[in-house]
């Protein structure tokens, strides 16, 4: 057995896989599978209103409890889908996309094909996870930006610094206290919201010309 087989079968042994499925033939066909390969396995049937939050594989049977259950989708739970349908109907196809199902098996169940898979919707929700990921990642960068573009025009306006100055003057602030400079931005935009809603806020420019007779 190569090193890498041998690290997938590991890594399968590791897992926690949760099968949603009525007791009967059809399901012993799945569960034998999965026994083989070494999962732990926990049997939930009748079907739960949510998915079970311990599982890194979950095998659940297409049926009508799925409908307007947002719950039920591959999108809002940290594990690998993979639906066991009865039989193919555009109701059963419907439902199945709803659930953005990482994988699908379809009656009659056999042994084979449970173990590849169950390798592939994991591999598809370790995808899933990476991508998701660069984009939580490029949405706070975004976030970080408009925030200090934000924060510069403010420190324009109330301290009479020109786009350069306020930006280095951030930086060097990050620097001091050891934090982003978006995290100082969030500051500089938060104090000057709070002192314009108390009143007592304005911008340099402004203070100055206050003071002329």
């Amino acid at each position: 057995m190569s090193s890498n087989l041998r690290r997938l079968y590991e890594d399968l042994r590791s897992i926690c896989v949760v099968v949603i499925y009525p007791p009967g033939e059809d399901r012993d066909v799945v569960v034998q599978q999965l026994q083989r390969i070494g999962c732990r396995l926990k049997l939930v049937w009748p079907f739960p209103a949510e998915p079970p939050k311990d599982a890194d594989v979950i095998f659940f049977r297409v049926s009508q409890e799925l409908e307007g259950n947002t719950g039920w989708s591959a999108t809002a739970v940290n594990a690998a889908f993979v639906a066991l349908s009865d039989y193919e109907s555009p109701t059963t196809l419907k439902l199945l996309l709803d659930t953005h199902a990482h994988g699908v098996i379809t009656k009659p169940f056999r042994s084979a094909g449970i173990f590849s898979t169950l390798v592939l919707a994991r591999s598809s929700h370790s995808f899933q996870e990476r991508q998701q990921g660069k984009i939580d990642k490029l949405e706070a960068t975004m976030k970080s930006r408009r925030q200090i573009e934000k924060a510069i025009r403010v420190l324009m306006d109330s301290q009479s610094m020109s786009e350069t100055q306020a930006y280095e003057h951030m930086r060097s602030k990050a620097t001091n206290l050891r934090i982003t400079v978006g995290e100082v931005a969030t500051m500089v935009t938060e104090a000057h919201e709070t002192m314009e809603r108390l009143g007592i806020g304005s911008p340099a420019g402004a203070k100055g010309a206050s003071r002329k007779p």
